[in-house]
């Protein structure tokens, strides 16, 4: 059978390796002049590959259609990733929040061991070849017309990813020759994205990491995420981990636009999350005895970070020269709450071009779950980023690609 695998990303290059397993001829077209160019960059170069858990961690962490899943991972799960990836000589690891890294913190390794299986399997692979159009006949898809002529095969799987981090070759265009043959496409959002503030505190902050916080982020008065890890301060607003996984949520909000105009769509952060209200209050009151015969100022050093102090102090009342044995109960407890509750209003997203995912993408109502096959046209399969199937971070959305790309390969 001849196949043909539409994109090199990891779910393309996963998809051609495992139908060049099954004895099929198989030609991987990439847009531009090499493979694997979203892996590079994923994990900060580091490669999140997956994660460590079991499938009620991977369906929790899926932010939309996490059960158009379920046939794929029990298929190729993430214990399947890792034995998969130890079995050819990759070294895996175990970080922060069950996240499964190379031990060498190098995406490149990954990427290039995939590059090897290609060619042990007789891949043939086609560089800055992208797809321009359909060849169908009868709702069967026949061929392909690219910039260098028409492919023909039997089956064709499509792994072109989203619209995000352009010059990866993920620029979205085949959406549209998927609209003109009937598929319906979910509006593509970014998704782990950073977010934008125009709060000055963000840019009197930029630079600083908070380790092991708490984010929250609410609706008006809803609150719609809750995250504990960690996150940075930039002169455009937040970012990090728990940010980005909080963008995801944040961006399928009805009329999010409006509400991100109108200032209603608020972040708090809980600068010490492991301490209790009443049990940090005790550590304040002991900070200030310690310290109560100088100003407020410059008491507060040995419980926040250095630049962090000023913003606790404005956002209290608390006079900054007030000496620490005048402040009343009254304004420690606001003081506290404070700490507790440091608030940034959010006003948008960074643009989709930056985003490590995108949401959005084809509906999974016309694909089918056990075979990726689409349900409008025959011969056509689908596999990674191009669904609207997107997840938080921590190796969950490379497991989508790997997972789907499994199915779509096999059937």
């Amino acid at each position: 059978m001849n196949v043909l695998v539409i994109g090199g990303g990891a779910a393309g290059m996963m998809a051609a390796i495992n139908s060049a397993k099954q004895k099929n001829n198989v030609i991987l077209i990439e847009k531009t002049s090499s493979l694997g160019n979203k892996i590079k960059i994923t994990g900060k170069g580091r490669c999140n590959i997956t994660f460590d858990g079991d499938i009620d961690d991977f369906e929790s962490n899926i932010t939309k259609n996490n059960k158009f899943m379920y046939s794929s991972f029990m298929g190729f799960s993430n214990k399947d990733t890792i034995e998969y990836f130890n079995s050819l000589g990759l070294k895996t690891k175990i970080e922060r929040g069950g996240r499964i890294f190379p031990q060498s913190d190098r995406a490149e390794d990954v990427v290039n061991i995939l590059k090897e299986e290609l060619k042990k399997y007789g891949v043939e692979v086609r560089y800055n070849t992208y797809l321009q159009d359909f060849i169908i006949e009868d709702d069967t898809l026949k061929g392909v017309k690219t910039n260098f002529g028409n492919i023909f095969a039997d089956k064709f799987i499509l792994c072109t990813g989203g619209a995000s981090y352009k010059n990866t070759g993920s620029s979205g265009e085949v959406f549209n020759i998927l609209e003109k043959y009937g598929h319906n496409i979910i509006e593509l959002r970014p998704g782990l994205i950073p977010l934008k503030s125009d709060d000055n505190i963000c840019k009197r902050l930029q630079g600083l990491t908070l380790k092991n916080v708490s984010l929250k982020i609410y609706d008006s008065e809803k609150q719609i995420y809750n995250a504990f890890g960690e996150m940075l301060f930039a002169h455009f607003g937040i970012t990090g981990p728990i940010v980005l996984s909080g963008s995801s949520i944040v961006n399928r909000l009805k009329d999010v636009e409006e509400k991100l105009k109108s200032g209603k769509i608020v972040a708090k952060i809980d600068l010490k999350p492991a301490l209790e209200v009443k049990v940090l209050d005790k550590r304040i009151q002991r900070d200030f005895q310690k310290f109560t015969n100088k100003e407020f100022k410059n008491s507060l050093n040995e419980l926040l970070p250095q630049k962090l102090i000023p913003i606790i102090i404005e956002k209290s009342g608390i006079s900054p020269e007030k000496k620490v044995h005048q402040i009343t109960k009254e304004e420690r407890i606001y003081l506290v709450d404070c700490i507790k509750n440091l608030k940034i209003v959010i006003n948008g997203f960074m643009p989709i071009d930056i985003a490590i995912i995108t949401c959005g993408g084809v509906d999974v109502k016309q694909v089918s779950p056990k075979t990726m096959e689409s349900k409008l046209i025959k011969n056509l399969f689908f596999a990674g980023e191009v669904l609207d199937v997107d997840a938080l971070t921590g190796g969950f959305n490379l497991q989508i690609a790997f997972s789907t790309a499994i199915a779509a390969s096999n059937n």
